[in-house]
């Protein structure tokens, strides 16, 4: 089985408990626990946010910042999934990867602002929070929508404000927060992606339990592609 604890959170632990009504799943056949244990965070919550905020469209231009980290990555097989055209927004030394996960196009951050280019896109995906739905606006579509995971107070007014109004949008959704029953129904869909092959865990590294340390600190380093998972190795008695 895999899952996640939900609003209530937790700790790195060699065991949890969760009510058998939780938001967990039966283990794919084709995945090892390494490539299951962070389904709940990148793949869950960017399936969450391009599918059921940003409606996300077959034909659809969407771009992904952030495009190498977890949700970037998730992201941009998500959004091929459904059939959309999409730019993933990395560093120079991720730009392979990025199109290795099936991105039509990628954007080095480092030499384009893709704010001041020319294309124009449904959905922005800003997974890392770098650009504001402000400096977005002038490359979204007429309908366009900003989506982020990360509410900001600024982010907060402008989705207020854009709501008022037809036309370009700014969005926000704790995927944690929503109930258990829709988040197991989208848990559900992300198995079935990954039993087709649709879809593929990427692991920056793995730590054992011990160095959990030192594994937030490469998080923190803010350079990680993909995910990074802590391995249970040792025998716990209770």
């Amino acid at each position: 089985m895999f899952g996640e604890t939900g609003a209530n959170f937790g700790a790195n632990a060699g065991y949890v408990c969760v009510p058998a009504t939780g938001v967990v799943d039966k283990l794919p056949e084709n995945m090892t626990d390494e490539e299951a244990a962070p389904v709940c965070d990148g793949p869950l919550t960017s399936l969450s946010i391009l599918k059921d905020v940003g409606k996300i469209q077959a034909g659809q231009k969407v771009l992904v910042s952030g495009a190498a980290g977890s949700l970037g990555s998730a992201a941009v097989q998500i959004a091929r999934h459904f059939g959309a055209e999409v730019s993933g927004v990395c560093s120079t030394s991720n730009l392979e990867f990025v199109r290795s996960l099936g991105a039509d196009k990628v954007i080095d951050y480092t030499e384009t602002d893709f704010t001041r280019a020319e294309d124009a896109y449904d959905i922005i995906f800003d997974t890392v929070g770098k650009r504001s739905f402000s400096r977005c606006k002038g490359v979204l579509r007429e309908n366009g929508v900003y989506l982020s995971p990360l509410l900001k107070l600024s982010l907060l007014f402008q989705m207020i404000w854009s709501s008022r109004f037809e036309g370009k949008k700014a969005r926000f959704s704790a995927t944690g927060l929503r109930p258990g029953e829709e988040l197991r129904g989208l848990l559900k869909e992300l198995e079935s992606l990954y039993a087709k092959g649709r879809l593929r865990t990427v692991i920056d590294r793995c730590y054992p339990l011990e160095r959990t340390a030192e594994a937030h600190r490469h998080v923190d380093t803010g350079h990680k592609w993909g995910d990074v998972v802590l391995t249970i190795t040792s025998v716990y008695n209770s």
